[in-house]
């Protein structure tokens, strides 16, 4: 059978499918020296864009073709896996194509650089825009990036613990090494000089495993009256003691921001030194950071009124929750969910949501939107998130937190980072099948039953 022979032959030359299209009708697809084949006899371009789909997304072949199989027989076969493959592919050659390179023949080793040249020319740009001297402090350059992301958070109000409530589970618990480590000599000047959520993010960095866990443990025992509306906040502590605490956790993480979802706020730690890419590494990170805020936001809010409420909070802190509802033989996480509703992947349903979350609980910050809004030139990485480039066993991503976090950290072609392109690129596979109607209507009264028991999602 033709198809087995070029399952055999994997990746094949422009001539060899010359020669191939003499003897049987085929149609093919070109991605650099690659190409894939469609057979119209039995469709083996299934198969070929699931493996580079798999590839992609670093899973192993055998388990995701039958991840594939169970998603296609639960949405009624639409072939997502070959539409959003074929779109990768082709959105991928484009962005290459815009950097000035030909997508024929550009190795990854090639892109990776392009990609890092042009972060780089960026970062330039964007602090301009931002009127930042070139010998500015490294922490006046986070301070204004702070304030454009506090601009974009100003838009909404999450409902997150009071903190009043947080400073007393703080004060309780006693954190001698965070007030070891930022040179108070009693916790109540502690308590006094320091904001509670840089505070907390002090301890999140400092404090033992068994300290977090009696935070946790104090968490479930939180009530309604402990929570409140608030506008997110973005803050850079200051203070002599901060610069050192940081350095560790930066260097650990490859990361300055800790996101506080239960606070509702995001602080970015202080630097000893200004980093390549600093400014949009952080406005990105810090983008993320927001969605994330939003996202446990909106599902404490659904919960508010279950008599369990505190145990949902300690539980959806210390872990990402999960819904009831499997698709592929996987549970879904509520932040698909969140993002699948944010996207307008499926209409707002209020039978489900309401009164206690409205549709702009359900907004997501666009990373490449938001971007744009910073320098024109920043347009080229809108609709990046998912794209990725395949050169024989390597993948370079093309999303653009992933080439921030390669700049910043200096990593080389071989540490380079792939976990943002895959994590977008397999949402977006599972949001491809969501879209089948059964599915959407199933994930409706899953969660209906779930946030409001009391009405009947059945007649």
């Amino acid at each position: 059978m033709l198809c087995s022979f070029f399952e055999k032959l994997g990746p094949v030359t422009c001539r060899q499918v010359w020669y191939a299209k003499q003897a049987i009708s085929v149609r093919f697809i070109t991605r650099g020296m690659r190409v894939f084949l469609y057979c119209t006899a039995c469709g083996n371009l299934y198969t070929t864009m699931s493996r580079v789909l798999g590839q992609l997304l670093g899973a192993n072949e055998v388990p995701f073709r039958q991840q594939i199989a169970r998603l296609e027989q639960a949405a009624g076969a639409p072939r997502a896996d070959i539409r959003l493959g074929l779109q990768v592919v082709q959105a991928t050659k484009q962005k290459i194509l815009e950097l000035g390179l030909d997508p024929a023949d550009t190795t990854g080793h090639e892109l990776y650089n392009m990609l890092q040249t042009k972060l780089r020319r960026d970062e330039v740009q964007v602090r301009a825009s931002l009127h930042l001297r070139a010998d500015i402090p490294v922490n006046e350059v986070l301070a204004e990036v702070a304030k454009k992301v506090n601009a974009l958070a100003s838009q909404s109000e999450l409902y997150v613990i009071k903190q009043t409530a947080v400073k007393q589970i703080i004060k309780k618990l006693k954190p001698k090494a965070t007030m070891k480590k930022l040179g108070y000599r009693s916790m109540d000047s502690m308590l006094k000089h320091e904001a509670v959520p840089q505070l907390l993010a002090a301890c999140m960095m400092s404090e033992s495993a068994e300290w977090h866990k009696a935070r946790l443990a104090a968490y479930g025992k939180l009530q309604t009256k402990d929570f409140e509306l608030r506008r997110p906040q973005c803050i850079v502590p200051a203070g002599k003691r901060w610069p050192e605490l940081a350095a560790d956790y930066a260097e650990t993480q490859k990361n300055n921001v800790i996101a506080l979802r239960e606070m509702g706020d995001i602080v970015v730690l202080p630097m000893a030194r200004d980093l390549p890419g600093l400014a949009i590494t952080t406005f990105v990170v810090s983008l993320h950071a927001l969605n994330d805020l939003k996202s446990l936001s909106t599902y404490l809010k659904l919960h508010q009124v279950r008599p369990d409420f505190g145990e949902i909070v300690r539980q959806s802190v210390a872990n990402d929750p999960l819904t009831e509802v499997e698709l592929g033989g996987n549970a879904l996480s509520w932040q698909m969910v969140h993002w699948f509703y944010a996207h307008g992947h499926a209409d707002f349903h209020p039978e489900v949501f309401e009164p206690h979350v409205q549709p702009e609980d359900l907004d997501w910050h666009r990373v490449g939107v938001s971007l744009e809004r910073l320098h024109p030139t920043l347009t080229f990485w809108q609709e990046t998130e998912m794209l990725g480039l395949l050169d024989g066993a390597d993948t370079v991503s093309l999303n653009v937190l992933d080439v921030a976090l390669g700049v910043c950290n200096g990593l080389e072609y071989g540490e380079r980072i792939l976990h943002h392109m895959r994590e977008a690129l397999g949402r977006e596979l599972f949001a491809r099948y969501l879209h089948a109607e059964t599915l959407q209507t199933m994930l409706a009264v899953s969660l209906g039953r779930r946030f409001s028991p009391e009405v009947d999602f059945t007649s």
